[in-house]
């Protein structure tokens, strides 16, 4: 078994180094925790045939049998649908800052506003997650019953909300790193949410204080939520002893494709 072992780690690891980009296409490995899994890999690709062919070519460095894919989950990179525009942004330096539109100082805010924006456009289409030590997923949807249907609200009300909702979500910058990729047509809920962090007590908290906020606590449904542990293939062979036991090894995938404009 231990000559099996040592195979199958040789070929994932050729794998994973043939496809360690900062954003696609990309493997990156994780061992999760709880027992609901044991390896783990997110996989990113430009096109849905690139992460077909990813997710096929790390399955065969396992032999027959030996693997049993518990859980997968298939969504794609995506722009909010609630993007700040000019306007907002006019608005907000006006109200919350106090300057007056035509200063020069107003000019440097809005331009320094705007660049940050484009950055965190360019983040969603072409993530590149900060390699932490934990990481958290889950898949959501937005709810759709009785008065609480999310579908059934105007687009500017649904904006206001997912604006304080997002507030919530900037308070744990440099604890917290979010992807959010949509899954509506692709997967079983409407988005996957990952989130990276150095300590687990970030992940908790965070999805604690997002209940009390009106778009998880009235409109929000919540799938399965796992929490892996970040290690490259021979940190996770050693800490599931897989160079001693190798059986069905339960697997978890995580894939994101495509560029969605």
């Amino acid at each position: 078994m231990e000559g099996v072992s040592a195979n199958v780690r040789e070929k994932l690891e050729a794998l994973v180094a043939a496809n360690a980009n900062p954003c696609q296409p990309r493997i990156v490995s994780f061992v999760n925790v709880g027992g609901k899994a044991d390896l783990v890999f997110m996989i990113y690709a430009e096109e849905l045939a690139k992460l077909s062919e990813l997710h096929r070519e790390l399955e065969g460095c396992f032999p027959p049998d030996a693997i049993d894919l518990v859980y997968s989950y298939l969504s794609v990179t995506e722009l909010p649908e609630y993007v700040t525009t000019e306007d907002d942004l006019k608005r907000m330096i006006i109200g919350e800052e106090n300057l007056e539109e035509g200063t020069d100082e107003f000019a440097a805010r809005f331009d320094g506003y705007k660049k940050k924006q484009k950055e965190y456009q360019h983040y969603r289409l072409y993530p590149e997650l900060p390699d932490w030590e934990v990481m958290g997923f889950y898949p959501m949807s937005k709810r759709r019953s009785g008065v609480d249907n999310w579908y059934a609200l105007d687009f500017d009300t649904r904006k206001k909300l997912m604006t304080g909702h997002a507030k919530v979500g900037r308070q744990y910058a440099g604890r917290i790193s979010q992807l959010i990729t949509g899954s509506t047509g692709l997967d079983d809920w409407e988005w996957g949410v990952t989130l990276m962090a150095h300590q687990v007590d970030a992940l908790k908290e965070i999805v604690y204080e997002m209940r009390f906020d009106e778009v998880s606590a009235r409109y929000g449904e919540f799938g399965p939520f796992y929490v892996n542990l970040r290690m490259d293939l021979g940190g996770a062979w050693e800490h599931l002893k897989l160079w001693k036991i190798f059986g069905a090894v339960k697997c978890l995938m995580s894939s994101k494709f495509g560029i969605e404009h």
